[in-house]
């Protein structure tokens, strides 16, 4: 059942000082009753029955189980997800909320992924890998946390300060990998274990949004090639500083654009890219949604209409810290063959132009 949840105000202080408020997802908020949610664990049990000797999950065939079960398991749930699938909403996310996870979880790995099979975690991984698979087809990017199709986002010491999933500071709304040539379509965020304090709060916010409190000249500005995006450092190393060519942060249809932008590592390269820039980033942060995502909340962003991040939180490393799980999709797997793996969805390693 499709319903809207309420809870308190939440806001976020922004590295200027400035605070905005973090509204209620709207348009696509799905609750799972008690028996969906078990109808999707059993469905992932079954396919982890079915396919007692797979090791990996860059696997056709449980890929095709996964889609198929989940398309059997819940169909009201399908449906709501072909209808963003294609649509999208207002604000570019939405909302799983009663997903079942493993009943026992390990401790929230510190190094940043957990080391274990699966099948350690087999209703958790099959059930996000089932609902993607009605968004898109599942890829991942050798370069970013080893390729695995399933990503564990978790805070890592030393980290703290980092603009990646690994750090606890205030991370800044971008579109995800926004600078490679298969960036995903749509993401999903899992949550396992919320932080501590429950004071971290996945935001995102999308360009329908936002689009009516920006003025004509500030979107031609945007739709220009003249801004360049920084790579991130798991695709280039720490040390390293590589850049995307020029592109536009808005492009596609001039009332409906699709948004590419990072407000970490993105740069205007004229003055009024800049001055677009700024106007847009007072936009995207006046509109945000969000919510504190615990275990079986699922966020899905549709990673073309609208942006992401997550407000600060302070980790203890005790185990018990945040931990969500992160998928991605593309809308058509056939388009990257010649660039991943041979029967995999592993995009190979990103070459940088020199």
């Amino acid at each position: 059942m499709t319903t809207t949840l309420a809870r308190p105000e939440l806001t976020v202080t922004d590295p200027s000082g400035q605070d905005w408020r973090i509204a209620e997802p709207t348009g696509h908020v799905y609750q799972l009753d008690r028996g969906e949610s078990v109808d999707l664990a059993n469905a992932a049990r079954r396919v982890a029955a079915a396919l007692n000797g797979v090791e990996t999950i860059d696997d056709h065939a449980l890929l095709v189980r996964a889609e198929v079960a989940m398309r059997a398991a819940s169909p009201a749930l399908v449906e709501s997800l072909i209808d963003f699938r294609i649509n999208s909403s207002r604000d570019g996310v939405m909302v799983v909320r009663g997903m079942p996870v493993d009943n026992v979880l390990p401790e929230t790995p510190t190094g940043g992924n957990f080391g274990g099979s699966w099948r350690d975690l087999p209703v958790s991984t099959l059930g996000q890998l089932m609902v993607m698979s009605i968004l898109g087809d599942v890829i991942s990017y050798a370069d970013e946390k080893d390729g695995r199709l399933i990503q564990d986002v978790c805070p890592v010491p030393g980290a703290e300060f980092r603009q990646e999933n690994t750090g606890s500071s205030l991370l800044e709304l971008h579109t995800e990998d926004g600078f490679h040539p298969t960036m995903p379509h749509f993401i999903s965020l899992l949550g396992l274990r919320s932080d501590h304090d429950r004071s971290a709060v996945t935001v995102g916010s999308g360009i329908r949004a936002a689009l009516p409190l920006l003025s004509p000249e500030t979107i031609d500005a945007l739709r220009r090639p003249d801004f360049r995006m920084r790579l991130a450092s798991s695709f280039v190393g720490q040390d390293s500083v590589a850049y995307s060519h020029a592109l536009p942060v808005l492009s596609g249809h001039r009332d409906d654009p699709d948004l590419c932008v990072d407000f970490h590592a993105m740069e205007p390269m004229t003055l009024a890219a800049e001055g677009a820039f700024v106007a847009l980033r007072d936009a995207l942060m006046a509109t945000m949604v969000g919510a504190v995502l615990g275990p079986g909340d699922l966020l899905v962003v549709d990673n073309r209409k609208a942006v992401h991040g997550r407000t600060g939180f302070v980790p203890r490393y005790d185990g018990r810290d945040r931990w969500l799980r992160r998928c991605f999709t593309v809308t058509d797997i056939r388009t990257s063959s010649e660039q991943r793996f041979p029967d995999s969805r592993v995009h190979r390693p990103l070459t940088i132009a020199a």
